[in-house]
């Protein structure tokens, strides 16, 4: 099967992975996003904030490769310290983006993310029309 992977500008340059993968120009796999800077530093402590810019980076990443949320077809979600109400901050900033039609998603409650202050992290695979 035929591929490609990427790293889009606008994101930073990770040493242990690539941000896109797409695969016979159909199926794009996103890596995991998280709140990060063009630099791979976290912005903010604040969940809120964080789960923000987390999506922000997938669109950006989508963008790399011509989709934007509407090609979304899987979530997968990672919360630090899960809570009601952490789930409801995602919960509202998914119906933002998504409406009453949401991707699936498979949300995780986890003790930590790769990197330190790291509090949320989404991955998505998406579709080319």
């Amino acid at each position: 099967m035929p591929h490609s992977i990427s790293n889009p500008s606008g994101l930073h340059k990770p040493a242990t992975y690539s941000h896109v993968a797409t695969a016979s120009g159909e199926l794009v796999f996103i890596a995991g996003q998280y709140a990060s800077d063009g630099n791979g530093q976290v912005v903010s402590t604040d969940f809120a904030e964080q789960v923000r810019q987390s999506f922000a980076n997938l669109r950006t990443a989508l963008a790399s490769v011509g989709l934007d949320f509407e090609h979304v077809v899987q979530l997968r979600s990672h919360i630090v310290a899960h809570d009601s109400d952490k789930l409801a901050v995602l919960g509202k900033r998914i119906i933002e983006i998504w409406g009453e039609e949401p991707p699936t998603q498979t949300l995780s409650g986890v003790a930590a993310l790769a990197y330190p202050g790291m509090l949320f992290e989404v991955d998505a695979i998406a579709v080319h029309p």
